[in-house]
């Protein structure tokens, strides 16, 4: 009998009510059941192709999969989308309730807060049928006309997939240089346009990542990628030359480092950062001297990471440098000895320094403490500090867009499980803030109904590892509760505590959504990301387990009601835990999954291999290859029971190629011992994020919710 039997999603009926949803889940199930007798699944051909490294003869099976072009592939990613429509056909209703739901509650038409630039006012409408933003203008206040600077649904005609990249104002507010993607591959061309006439101008370049203008507001200087869309070269271009005689005025040789630039916050210097996973590197130049040639700022030293501003005269550099955590020094000359530079805000050991936001008479720092983030103003005309305070136990909250820098008040945006995104407009003299926006739910969404708490559970080697749940008041921990929970641990990435309008629809049919902050991210600060890297990475996937056993033991859920969810570095954590505990899972989604570790770490012709040997490890390198080969998701699939998978890619992804995913699909299918659900949904015209419009996004949140929702025994 398939996985998604019966016993597994009656619910003990008390009402009619829940008599009548245990008869609609029944029949979701029988006919999935129906349906999956009806058709098998798709089989991938195999072609071995094997790979002898440190003595280790590796077989890869599906490695022809990686063939974009063949014909063979688009037919095999074809089918597997069949069969995923097949199987999912009786819950379409399922996933039309839930996609009406989120509309329903989405403010369809809407405005985002207007920030002020020089003499304009910029913000970004949208209207109900339209998948994308138009962004505008006004001049001198928000009665003015208004100047439609992109109509990105406009701009999206004729393609299916439609990104913007960077938007960048010259500093007298007449150009605009901004890029786009039209393939999901974040491959960025870029344009600048004349905002007074309308007219495009010619200087169009492609494959680049990152922009700043010079204060004469006629140089722009610009960053390309490499064939691995590794931004790698710095260039110099003026307004009406041709762009194949931009000067070259910087190339990162060292495959390791990526390079991007950007202004100043008192827009004295334009600055250029090139970095690894571990080291950082800056060099100026001052922005109203665009002929100047770059100047080094400190050179790079293994280990040393610093980011840097300027304001009044000072460099404001964030720092690592005998600071694990960080700490921030100032210099007036970059020069003098390190150890001459004055410091700002001191190293603590429980405390890390994320950011900061200057302004000419302030700095706001933001700081991550016991996993959550603060916002410390400092006034530097009095030299007091305080705390903008936050309301609820669990939340997130970071600087908005300040654009402008003699200003006293600074926009930050804050949301929690139950608060949807708002903006707040704080005065930083006055020391109060007021609401600028909130996002409207519809529908009568009401968050005294809901609680959101923050518990802990231990790893096996004695650490704590916070999990931040939201579910509806009223919730028994019986062990009866569909929960799902949600993992990443990479790249020292701290997953926000963020709201959702698709997880209500979850949590309204008494779902409960837990987010790990497991080592490997940032949550607990520098140290916590450590502990999850390298040579420690299965700590990530010890955490994530430990995590799902707390839950179960106390009371929240069990095994047989429990899903998990991740994507990119994300889907490699639940990849790597159903090997190691499938047992433990009801259903799992993996989101652009990193599974195939080893084989993409061999391929240095891809993007972001070379750059993230220092996340993952070198395979090329015996003992790195060693660990890898212990916890690979792809490589360490075995003959098994699995819960139901339901594995999500894009056929143009760039960081995650789609090929790793269905690699997993096809080799999986043949080790599978159940009756399981495996799918594999492609879409074929988007990138690492999905589908671009957002109600095609919405299609795609709509369809995983009913796929976990049924495995769960929530459909309705």
């Amino acid at each position: 009998m398939n996985v998604l039997q019966s016993e597994r999603i009656i619910r003990n009926p008390q009402t009619l009510k829940s008599f009548v949803l245990l008869f609609i889940v029944l029949m979701t199930v029988q006919s999935l059941l129906s349906q999956t007798s009806k058709m098998t699944p798709p089989v991938a051909p195999r072609h071995p192709k094997t790979t002898v490294l440190h003595g280790e003869t590796l077989v890869d099976e599906y490695a022809w999969l990686r063939e974009k072009q063949d014909p063979a592939v688009v037919e095999y990613l074809n089918a597997e989308n069949a069969y995923t429509e097949h199987i999912m056909k009786p819950a379409e209703t399922l996933q039309e309730t839930v996609y009406q739901e989120i509309l329903r509650r989405t403010k369809q038409t809407d405005l985002s807060v207007p920030y002020k630039l020089g003499d304009h006012w910029y913000y970004t409408r949208i209207e109900e049928g339209m998948q994308y933003p138009v962004y505008c203008r006004k001049r001198g206040s928000l009665e003015a006309d208004e100047n439609v600077l992109l109509d990105l649904n406009e701009m999206a005609k004729g393609h299916a997939f439609l990104a913007l990249g960077v938007f960048r104002v010259s500093d007298d507010g007449t150009l605009l240089a901004y890029s786009t993607d039209t393939t999901g591959f974040r491959q960025y061309q870029l344009n600048i346009k004349n905002m007074e006439t309308g007219e495009m101008l010619k200087d169009s370049v492609g494959q680049v990542s990152s922009v700043a203008w010079a204060a004469d507001n006629r140089t722009l200087y610009y960053v390309k990628e490499d064939h691995a869309k590794r931004p790698y070269r710095l260039y110099r271009h003026t307004l009406g030359k041709n762009v194949r005689d931009d000067e070259l005025l910087f190339e990162e040789q060292d495959e390791l480092y990526r390079i991007w630039v950007y202004r100043s916050s008192d827009r004295k210097y334009v600055i250029m950062m090139s970095a690894s996973a571990i080291t950082n590197e800056a060099r100026t130049v001052a922005a109203d001297q665009p002929g100047s040639p770059l100047t080094m700022f400190r050179p790079r030293e293994v280990g040393h990471e610093y980011d840097l501003d300027h304001r009044e005269g000072l460099f404001y550099i964030r720092t690592n440098k005998n600071a694990k955590n960080f700490r921030i020094v100032t210099t007036d000359d970059p020069t003098r000895p390190f150890e001459t530079w004055e410091e700002f805000v001191p190293h603590r050991h429980d405390v890390k320094i994320e950011d900061i936001t200057l302004f000419r008479n302030y700095a706001v720092v933001t700081e991550r403490r016991e996993g959550l983030m603060r916002l410390r103003v400092t006034d530097f005309r009095t030299g007091e500090t305080h705390d903008i305070g936050f309301p609820e136990p669990v939340y997130s909250a970071s600087p908005s867009v300040n654009p402008e820098y003699d200003v006293r008040t600074f926009r930050y945006s804050y949301q929690s499980f139950i608060t949807p995104p708002s903006v707040f407009e704080y005065d930083m003299e006055l020391r109060a803030g007021i609401l600028l926006k909130q996002t409207e739910v519809l529908g009568g969404y009401d968050p005294s109904e809901y609680l959101s708490e923050r518990i802990w559970a231990k790893a096996p080697d004695g650490v704590m590892v916070p999990i931040s749940i939201v579910h509806r008041k009223g919730m028994e921990r019986n062990g009866q509760n569909p929960l799902l929970l949600y993992g990443y641990g990479s790249y020292g990435i701290s997953i926000p505590v963020s709201f959702s309008i698709p997880r209500l629809s979850f949590l309204d049919r008494g779902g409960i959504y837990a987010l790990a902050h497991i080592r490997g991210g940032g949550d607990l600060g520098e140290e916590w990301r450590e502990e999850g890297r390298m040579m420690k990475k299965k700590n990530t996937f010890m955490d994530f387990i430990a995590c799902a056993e707390h839950l179960i033991a106390h009371g929240y859920t069990s095994a047989k009601r429990l899903a998990i969810q991740g994507g990119s570095a994300g889907g490699l954590l639940i990849g790597a835990v159903l090997n190691m505990r499938p047992d433990l899972f009801k259903a799992a989604h993996l989101a652009v999954p990193f599974v195939d570790v080893i084989n993409t770490m061999l391929d240095e012709s891809l993007p972001l291999t070379v750059g993230e040997f220092l996340e993952w490890g070198n395979p090329k390198k015996p003992d790195e290859y060693a660990y890898i080969r212990e916890y690979c998701p792809y490589t360490n699939l075995k003959p098994g029971r699995y819960p139901d998978i339901v594995v999500t890619t894009s056929f143009n992804d760039s960081q995650v190629m789609y090929w790793e995913p269905a690699k997993y699909v096809a080799k999986l299918r043949t080790l599978k011992r159940d009756d399981s659900l495996l799918l594999l949904k492609t879409n074929m015209g988007a990138g690492h994020g999905g589908a671009s419009g957002r109600y095609d996004a919405f299609r795609e949140q709509a369809f995983v919710l009913s796929f976990l929702m049924v495995s769960l025994g929530m459909s309705k």
